[in-house]
């Protein structure tokens, strides 16, 4: 079914979609049409919505529904992500499958409620303490808001491990129109899971490890399945990056600007390509690698002052030159803007 969605909208459509069955979250602009949406929307379908008294609280329930085998879900941006960090861990940790949508403001503190893309570090790298990752998702248009919650929910599932989708504030508040297909969703057995039945009343679902060499076995765990992950689930897409000179390389909205860039780069005869990762962690390095492999020099843009720019210089590894351009405090480049840093790469080729 077509329809004209706002991103945030989208977002519990998706997940509605995947069989989502619970939602714990408190409002925070640009995500609380998330929230608003969840409450609409999840008891129609049986669902629960619950508005908690915090962010703290919002994923520590998450944390209880998951345990329950539930679908689950919350969301939202810069200071309360930061604030459910540790509840991240434990999810983690525990081995615990939910989904978190992240709309990125700016910051740091309280900053402001303009998009920025300033979170990647807090949700690619980590953000809480222990050896842990997230299965990061950047959606780049309100389709893909849709599209990637459902293919978080999954991940999360096959993994057993917190999956981010990770939305700048301007893909989040965005409108357009996106197609919604209804499919029949059959969620997996959960035999590890708390449920209170007699076959798994004794499971136990926790993170602590008192004994040294138990707590390093479960790391080895958690780390033999991020591997896994990062041989199969990394996504990205390319244009005309088959004789390309010049690779442009950003996620989300600027991905967008980009796309133009490369656009009116081909129309003046310089040979621009655009590589978007569509996977954060694991981030697609041997396809960047691929696409980077004939190109004179590289430019990042982003809307920080640089830190996905770290995963394209460890992929590229010194073969090619890679530049960076940011904006942030919710400042987005034109595309002019862009075109005007990419001429200025070029003509120190020269």
């Amino acid at each position: 079914m077509r329809q004209l969605c706002k991103g945030n909208v989208a977002v519990v459509k998706g997940a509605i979609l995947a069989g989502c069955q619970a939602y714990y979250g408190y409002p925070i602009t640009p995500a609380s049409e998330i929230a608003e949406a969840a409450a609409l929307l999840l008891p129609q379908v049986s669902g629960t919505f619950l508005q908690a008294e915090s962010e703290v609280a919002a994923i520590n329930m998450v944390y209880g529904a998951a345990a329950a085998g539930a679908r689950v879900m919350t969301a939202s941006s810069g200071p309360g992500l930061s604030l459910m960090q540790e509840g991240i861990s434990y999810l983690a940790g525990s081995e615990l499958p939910c989904v978190i949508v992240d709309v990125v403001r700016g910051g740091p503190g309280l900053g402001n409620i303009a998009p920025e893309q300033s979170d990647y570090f807090a949700m690619v790298k980590g953000g809480g303490h222990g050896c842990y990752r997230n299965l990061v998702l950047a959606p780049a248009s309100v389709q893909e808001m849709a599209d990637l919650t459902v293919l978080a929910f999954e991940l999360a599932d096959k993994y057993r491990n917190p999956a981010i989708v990770l939305a700048d504030g301007f893909i989040g508040q965005m409108m357009e129109p996106i197609e919604l297909e209804y499919h029949e969703v059959r969620l997996p057995e959960r035999p590890w899971a708390v449920q209170g039945t007699p076959e798994t009343r004794k499971n136990l679902i926790s993170s602590i490890y008192l004994e040294t060499d138990a707590l390093e076995e479960h790391v080895r765990k958690l780390e033999a399945k991020y591997i896994r992950a990062s041989q199969i689930e990394a996504r990205h897409e390319t244009l005309q990056t088959e004789d390309a000179e010049v690779l442009l390389v950003g996620y989300g909205i600027t991905s967008r600007v980009l796309r133009s860039a490369v656009e009116m780069a081909r129309r003046e005869g310089l040979k621009a390509g655009l590589f978007r990762p569509i996977t954060l962690w694991p981030f697609p390095a041997k396809a960047l690698v691929e696409a980077a492999n004939k190109v004179n020099r590289v430019l990042v843009v982003e809307l920080s002052n640089g830190q996905m720019v770290e995963d394209v210089r460890l992929a590229l590894n010194g073969k090619v030159p890679v530049e960076f351009y940011g904006r942030t405090g919710g400042n987005v480049p034109s595309v002019e803007e862009v075109h005007s840093q990419l001429m200025q790469h070029v003509m120190a080729l020269i």
